[in-house]
């Protein structure tokens, strides 16, 4: 009978498993049928030992250890006197050996993942002189797989996505299952995929793990996720194999596979005419189920009236059409306009193309409706030009506004004082003539720009704005002057015909045809014997000298006046005076002094000197006045109490006070209260001494026991007080007693004792005196007699 590959495996395997649990497998070490080798002089032993691997398989359950093998020397009598050692990998920790009979054991479970084999040593030893017998060998036990690991995906879970409309077998990604089982013994490491969630939709392929789709035209718009389950099995998928599985999470992706499409056929708009330029009128949006790029879109007017006047654009965030006004509206001019917008994708693609066109149209149309509109001007800009030395109350120019309304309102001008708050302007507010209200100076301002507001007559709240340049024309005006103020300076050994300075001039108008200044001096410093001038014709002149010899002596200063006059029609001139100041100079001609006091110094005396004099008169002024300072603060005291007992003070207020009700000056509620409870503070540095003082009074207060046992209370407290000053003091107490609660204190009431003050003198004091006089008098006349 001829077997299979696959059979022939199989039955190799239970063959091997039979061996083993029946003992036969395990190798044995045997005498060896060689007899020892001689050699004279040197004699050496031919290695005894026979071997084959041990082997042994892996997650054994047993309760007793589990027999490997048997170690077995020729040299062994069996008498008993060989005794075996076992060394190397899990010797004594895995493995152990029966040192008389040679017998190894192993005594953990063993996991072929964890190790597949291990490498010990063996050796006989003669029991009695420990010596070995035999020389030492090495062996491998080896660790049989069984199927005890299932398929795992180390990346799982997994995440792909594929185009939707793929056709069917199109791969949307590979998964892979790792088995730790020994994949060279058996079918234990041999993986077959299988899909357990994800039908009709999807499939796998059992060896690869490659997953596909298995069902055409897939429509993301209809569901644009699955989630699939993959399984693993390993021993090629028979039962009796283990399994493991994953998920696999699959997204269609987009195509341009849906036209744009308007929800309605037609739009309608309404916007007022005043709606400026630029403005939005609408928003329309076609639907499109695509999204990302594939649903971008595209509008443009196809048909319609409204070329020129409307215009759509693209929100790229939205996808909206904007349609926005590009020229200004007029009620009166057109009432409406109809549309013909049509939408398109960006990027379709032509595999869909069958599907239908890939644009979609609609109809807008727009209402335009009227407004009160401000009253319009002729023109934005009306330049006008006057001449500055126009009279007041000429007329510049007009201005023209309407109201583009069908009412055709009359319209009424003014000026925006903002613009003209000098009030230069003027305009007649039923014609829109402009005229001068003020004399105008080109000099001060060249042009004027002012805003005209026009207003309906009817409906003044709209103003309409129009604005004029008024440019002022130059006249000759301003006589020439010198462009600066000329310090010129002559040395006094200067030679005749020496230029000295040069001069040049400004005006402040500005001829068409540029300035032109003619210099000479006057008529009085023609014939002058000091200085010339010489026109340059270039507007400039220079200043020459006649004579040398200058002195500071005789003059410092010369004033030599020049005539300017310019080109304008009519001309004008101006007298500019120069000052000329002698100096004395060095070698080239650089002036070093121009002092004239600088002779009349004394000789010994420079201004260095008289630098030096001040800085130490200036420092005796400050040692004076440290000094001072200093003494100031010796006088002073060093400590300053500000709680020094105030009551040495004597301060006098010409105030008469509030009486009772005025509280901010004295805290009444603390004399008012005998039942304070006060802290004890006992005194050590004073002894307490009681010295009664008395003052006269006009009023006798009543010896009792509430007075008495007040004031003792004071004293005790002011002699255990430790921050009281260490001295006797007087100490007055405003105290009326328990049942003063409100009554007063002034001494006006001393009108009802029996004091024997007598009053009548007020009574010669004058009438300012009266009042009192009559209260406090005893004479018939008394108020209260």
């Amino acid at each position: 009978m001829k077997l299979g590959k696959v059979e022939f495996c199989h039955f190799l395997q239970l063959i091997a498993l039979f061996l083993c649990f029946s003992g036969m497998s395990q190798a044995e070490l045997s005498r060896s049928r060689s007899k020892p080798y001689f050699q004279s002089g040197r004699s050496r032993t031919k290695r005894s030992w026979v071997w084959n691997q041990f082997f042994v398989l892996e997650e054994y359950m047993g309760s007793d250890p589990l027999y490997v093998g048997k170690l077995h020397s020729d040299v062994d009598k069996g008498d008993g006197s060989i005794k075996y050692i076992l060394s190397g990998e899990g010797a004594s920790s895995i493995f152990i050996i029966d040192e008389n009979t040679g017998d190894i054991h192993a005594t953990k479970r063993l996991d072929r993942e964890e190790q597949a084999y291990y490498t010990l040593r063996a050796q006989a030893l003669d029991r009695l002189t420990n010596k070995p017998v035999e020389p030492e060998s090495e062996f491998v036990i080896k660790i049989q797989d069984i199927n005890d690991n299932e398929p795992k995906f180390l990346d799982g879970p997994y995440t792909a996505g594929v185009p939707e409309m793929s056709p069917v077998g199109t791969s949307v990604v590979q998964v892979t299952a790792t088995d730790a089982d020994d994949p060279t013994y058996g079918n234990s490491a041999r993986v077959v995929y299988s899909i357990l969630q994800g039908q009709p939709y999807f499939s796998v392929e059992p060896k690869t793990g490659v997953i596909k789709t298995a069902l055409p035209n897939m429509d993301r718009e209809a569901k644009d996720q699955y989630l699939l389950v993959i399984q693993a099995k390993d021993m090629v998928g028979q039962n009796g194999g283990l399994s493991g599985t994953t998920s696999v999470t699959v997204t269609l992706t987009d195509v341009n596979d849906n036209p744009p499409r308007f929800p309605r056929r037609s739009y309608q708009y309404n916007v007022p005419e005043s709606l400026p330029v630029a403005s939005v009128v609408a928003r329309i949006k076609a639907a499109d189920a695509d999204i990302g790029a594939n649903a971008e879109m595209e509008y443009k007017i196809v048909d319609g009236d409204g070329f020129g006047i409307f215009k759509i654009s693209v929100d790229k965030d939205s996808q909206e059409g904007i349609i926005t006004i590009q020229k200004d509206l007029d009620f009166e001019a057109k009432t409406s306009y109809t549309l013909r917008i049509e939408a398109a994708n960006r990027d379709a693609d032509p595999r869909f193309l069958s599907l239908g066109p890939f644009s979609d149209t609609t109809t807008v149309k727009i209402i335009v409706e009227d407004v009160d509109e401000p009253p319009v001007f002729s023109s934005p800009l009306y330049p006008m030009e006057v001449s500055e030395a126009t009279q007041v109350g000429n007329i510049i120019g007009t201005v023209a506004a309407h109201d583009p309304d069908s009412s055709n309102s009359p319209v009424r001008y003014s000026i925006d004082r903002n613009t003209d708050l000098e009030r230069y302007f003027n305009i007649d507010a039923n014609s829109g003539v402009i005229t001068t209200a003020k004399s105008l100076d080109r000099e001060t301002n060249a042009v004027h720009n002012i805003t005209v507001l026009a207003m309906e007559s009817q409906n003044p709240s709209q103003i309409g704005r129009g604005y004029v340049a008024i440019t002022i024309l130059d006249i000759n005006d301003n006589a020439p002057e010198f462009a600066m103020d000329y310090e010129t300076t002559v040395c006094e050994n200067a030679q005749p015909g020496q230029v000295i300075q040069k001069i040049s001039a400004v005006d402040k108008d500005e001829p068409s045809d540029g300035h032109q200044f003619y210099f000479s001096l006057t008529t009085d410093a023609t014939n002058n014997h000091n200085f010339s001038l010489k026109d340059n014709k270039d507007n400039t002149a220079s200043i020459l000298t006649r004579r040398n010899g200058f002195r500071r002596q005789e003059q410092s200063v010369y004033y030599l006046p020049v005539f300017i006059v310019d080109s304008g029609s009519p001309s004008l001139s101006s007298t500019n005076t120069l000052t000329i100041r002698v100096c004395d100079c060095d070698a080239d001609g650089v002036a070093q002094t121009c002092n004239a006091e600088a002779y009349v110094l004394p000789a010994g005396l420079s201004t260095g000197a008289l630098i030096a004099i001040l800085a130490c008169v200036l420092t005796l002024l400050v040692l004076i006045l440290l000094i001072v300072t200093m003494r100031r603060r010796k006088k002073e005291p060093l400590i300053f109490d500000e709680e020094r007992d105030i009551r040495e003070n004597i301060v006098r207020y010409d105030d008469e006070g509030g009486g009772e009700e005025d509280t901010e000056a004295f805290d009444m509620a603390a004399l008012r209260n005998l039942n304070v409870l006060r802290d004890t503070k006992t005194r050590r540095d004073v002894t307490p001494e009681i010295q009664f003082l008395s003052r006269p009074t006009f009023k006798s207060i009543p010896d009792n026991v509430i007075f008495r046992e007040f004031i003792w209370e004071r004293l005790k407290e002011a002699d255990i007080d430790p921050c009281a000053p260490p001295y006797d003091s007087l100490q007055t107490y405003a105290f009326e007693g328990n049942g003063s609660v409100a009554e007063s204190l002034s001494s006006l009431d001393s009108i009802s004792s029996n004091s024997d003050q007598n009053y009548d003198y007020l009574s010669d004091w004058g009438p300012r005196f009266k009042r009192l006089a009559d209260m406090y008098g005893t004479g018939p006349e008394s108020l209260y007699s």
